[in-house]
């Protein structure tokens, strides 16, 4: 019998692989451009490494009026979690990187390159299968479980390679003849790509973020359709990626010893290998040493953390890009207002070690970010937070308009204010300047230099019978602030005080402080002249009472 015959017996009903090269042809994109992919499999949550490989991905796609497409790989189905296709592509649109083409929910997709779910690619990957076997590339492999387990202990004893390889691939042996035999008595098989290599000879292969590595070849006959008609990932991917036009294959670096066998698996199928671009993991610094961000240890690998504490989106891309390409942090700060795309981001200029993550820096980005939003734009992300996480922040946020009059203090100016780095912060933010929530709060009232009873009395006192108007101005508000300071006889001018401090047992900021504690119970606010812009003359009285009353 012929390889012809043998691949006719194994795969009689799949069609021949020209109808797939027609099907899929060559995209129609620009010279030059990049079409990559992001190809989770839904064995668990969406991790902080798969959201930076995808924003990387979309990136340099975009930059190249290429195509970024989620590709699900889910032939591993005994894994496979429930809801897990779903969280991937929501995930994907959280953070406002959906994909040009592929899933867009657990049954959905767009594009003309599907299906885009590998569980429902078996015939493809079988036509291409049928056709390796027709070419004497690939073998019907009859070794059980047990035998293949016998086989590594051999080797072990042997203090070998373990695989299947060489002279221990013993089924790569049969004539055909036997084969045929072996698949009409029934015996279960797999189908096993006939490697063409030798280990003792080496290959070089151009990273495009690693640059040159050299590798062993691959001599190791993989399966490549398991028992039940499936691909293994290292076949579905080649197959894929070929059809599906991916010039660049952009993913962790985990997977470069793959690359070896890849290429060959490429070359052997007839295909254009894509480029492949490794990127390094995300790293955490555990007591001086560095790990990987895991998936069981750290909260922050998990992409929902982030939706959880409430950091917007576009302060994980931005602090992701921090680390994806040093130069990103200088062009912000030359770039103040600019959009991440205006970056010109490149992925030969990617860390070729592993980048340390740092929640600190995160979060110091965040503060950046929600600092350039617009009162309106605060208001409606943190409402939208607050509706699925935080109840009584949703009722603080019912009035509308005096919310935004408390979001839009220190809002809007060239030093914006910087105290909310997530959503879940906004309600401590803010919650003091609630009557129905201060005025019955139990609070401590952090008096500094200023503490004495009665002197408090007297500055409250005087600031509401004397000095306080609704319609001053800022300039107007803090002259009469420093004559309050004149009449108790603090220094008008903090440069005074420095000046005679022996004259003098405070100084106008003091003076302040105390109005801010009486106001707010706390002794960092942000400006005080709006504060008490927003909260009018009959809040104000109310405060200063119940301060009057705690001393």
């Amino acid at each position: 019998m012929t390889y012809k015959e043998l691949a006719d017996l194994i795969f009689p009903n799949v069609k021949d692989i020209k109808y797939y090269e027609e099907k899929y042809p060559e995209r129609n994109l620009p010279e030059g451009a990049i079409v990559t992919r992001f190809a989770p499999s839904p064995t668990g949550f969406v991790h902080i490494g798969g959201l930076y490989q995808s924003l990387v991905a979309k990136t340099v796609a975009n930059k190249t009026k290429g195509v970024f497409f989620l590709r699900v790989e889910d032939t591993d189905q005994k894994r496979e979690v429930e809801n897990g296709i779903t969280d991937i592509v929501n995930s994907l649109k959280t953070f406002d990187m959906a994909p040009d083409e592929g899933m867009i929910s657990d049954t959905e997709e767009i594009g003309n390159y599907g299906p885009y779910k590998q569980s429902l690619r078996k015939d493809i990957y079988q036509s291409y299968a049928k056709y390796m076997i027709e070419m004497g590339k690939a073998y019907p492999c009859f070794c059980t479980p047990e035998e293949g387990e016998e086989l590594r202990k051999k080797q072990e004893a042997a203090k070998v390679r373990t695989g299947y390889y060489g002279v221990w691939a013993k089924c790569r042996n049969y004539s055909i003849d036997e084969m045929v035999e072996k698949i009409k008595n029934g015996e279960e098989y797999v189908i096993r790509f006939k490697s063409p290599g030798r280990e003792d000879r080496k290959i070089k292969h151009k990273d495009v973020i690693k640059g040159n590595v050299d590798f062993p070849e691959n001599d190791q006959d993989i399966v490549i359709i398991k028992s039940d008609g499936l691909p293994t990932y290292h076949f579905a991917h080649a197959v894929d990626d070929h059809l599906m036009r991916t010039t660049h294959v952009i993913r962790s670096d985990e997977w470069l010893s793959s690359v070896p066998l890849h290429l060959q698996l490429f070359q052997e199928l007839g295909f254009k290998a894509p480029k492949y671009a490794h990127i390094s993991p995300i790293m955490k610094n555990d007591n001086g040493n560095k790990r990987k961000l895991s998936k069981r240890k750290d909260p922050e690998a998990a992409v929902s953390y982030y939706e959880e504490m409430g950091v917007p989106a576009l302060a994980v891309k931005e602090y992701l890009l921090n680390i994806a390409n040093s130069s990103f942090e200088n062009w912000r700060r030359q770039n103040k207002d600019a959009k991440i795309e205006d970056f010109d981001f490149s992925l030969n200029k990617m860390s070729v070690s592993g980048a340390l993550f740092d929640m600190v820096k995160l979060l110091d980005v965040s503060k950046i970010v929600i600092s350039k939003f617009s009162a309106e734009e605060v208001y409606k992300k943190a409402l939208k937070w607050a509706e699925t996480h935080d109840e009584e922040l949703t009722k603080m946020l019912e009035n509308k308009e005096y919310s935004l009059k408390i979001l839009n203090i220190e809002r809007g100016n060239s030093k914006p204010r910087k105290d909310i780095a997530k959503w879940s912060d906004v309600k401590d933010n803010i919650i003091y300047m609630y009557d129905d929530k201060f005025l019955n709060a139990n609070i401590e009232y952090p008096y500094q230099i200023i503490n004495n009873k009665e002197d408090i009395n007297k500055i409250l006192n005087l600031y509401i019978e004397k000095y306080y108007n609704e319609e001053d101005d800022k300039q107007t508000w803090f002259e009469k602030i420093k004559e309050l300071a004149g009449q108790m006889g603090y220094a008008k001018e903090v440069k005074e005080f420095k000046q005679n401090p022996e004259m003098y047992k405070a100084h106008v900021g003091d003076v302040s402080t105390v109005l801010r504690i009486a106001l707010t119970g706390r002794t960092n606010t942000p400006d005080m002249y709006e504060i008490m812009q927003v909260l009018g003359k009959d809040s104000i009285i109310k405060r200063f009472q119940k301060a009057r009353k705690i001393l």
